[in-house]
């Protein structure tokens, strides 16, 4: 008996036949219902999603045969994790599959906030051409402050590597530095960054950890780079600091919302007021969208299934490890 795969985000097209290639069922319904996904899920073992819908109790009670969520990304957070551990279900994601493109993505927004790129495009344009009002900073020998030294974290500090810089990261869950990143206490953070670069997941303890108090704890004014999950930052807070001079300006590839045709009053005030300012720049949550990361996404997943399933003593010997 083949190990069955319910797929029900849009992948790139290459997941179906490399499923299948070691035997591995896959059914792709990337435009399954929520009502629909309720009804059919207790009849898969695997499941593979990316952001669609948030795979909590409701879903997870409906799963009574599910060993195996397959996340197409990084980010955890849709997902009951304390109630799948408990129905024994592995957790599979894929970092690896985007961590380049995100390293990059950070790398371009912040040359192009310290050196006004998208300002200045906009004047010219317009047929205005100052250059004084939009001379840049450099990034060569700024000290750069990293929370969160993973996949993310490192990808990022690696290309930071040939400009110079000193990176400082701080994670929780490792001290262990290498040629990119010197691991440090927060302090340190605090104390010397100039640039702020946030590669966290949301969890319950970083959910707006980026706050009023958090921002005044940094000795020099900070350029601030948010590539990881909108929640983590506090945008009234951003606002704030950037307003005191606090934060001198932000790279926000994700946002507390991003559903902006549904914000509240509180969030539309604040969004308006960040998007009629030349400090800061959005991307639409790219960060890790290319057509690469795309296809590599699916590479690693698959070998991460397929590495799983071969210590299941159930499957084993049904799937096929000949590429």
């Amino acid at each position: 008996m083949a190990f069955r795969i319910l797929i029900i985000d849009k992948m790139h097209p290459s997941i179906t036949e490399l499923l299948q290639t070691h035997d591995i069922h896959a059914d792709y319904r990337p435009d399954i219902t929520r009502p629909e996904l309720l009804n059919l899920i207790g009849n898969y073992e695997g499941l593979m999603v990316r952001s669609k819908t948030s795979i909590n109790q409701e879903v997870l009670d409906k799963a009574t045969k599910l060993q195996l969520i397959a996340r197409a990304g990084a980010g955890l957070d849709k997902i009951d994790l304390a109630r799948a551990y408990q129905q024994n279900i592995k957790i599979i994601n894929a970092p690896e599959g985007n961590r380049d493109a995100v390293g990059e993505q950070a790398i371009g927004m912040l040359l192009a906030l310290m050196h006004n790129v998208l300002r200045s495009d906009l004047e010219v344009r317009s047929k205005v051409w100052k250059r004084e009002a939009n001379r840049g900073i450099e990034l060569m020998g700024k000290v750069v402050g990293i929370i969160g030294y993973g996949n993310m974290g490192r990808a990022f500090a690696q290309r930071l590597s040939s400009f110079g810089c000193e990176v400082i990261a701080y994670d929780k869950r490792s001290n262990r530095g290498d040629a990119y990143a010197r691991q440090v206490e927060m302090q340190e953070i605090y104390d010397r960054a100039q640039i702020l670069s946030l590669h966290i997941p949301l969890e319950d303890d970083t959910h707006e950890l980026i706050d009023e108090a958090f921002l005044d704890k940094f000795k020099h004014p900070i350029f601030l780079v948010n590539t990881a999950r909108g929640k983590v930052l506090k945008l009234a807070a951003l606002q704030q600091k950037l307003d005191e001079g606090k934060v001198l300006g932000a790279a926000l590839d994700v946002l507390e919302n991003e559903k902006l045709d549904q914000l509240t009053p509180e969030q539309a005030q604040v969004f308006e007021q960040l998007s009629q300012s030349p400090q800061v720049i959005f991307t639409p949550h790219i960060a890790g969208w290319t057509h690469e990361s795309f296809r590599k996404i699916n590479e690693v997943l698959v070998d991460k299934i397929v590495e799983y399933l071969q210590e299941q003593p159930k499957w084993s010997s049904s799937i096929t490890t000949e590429k």
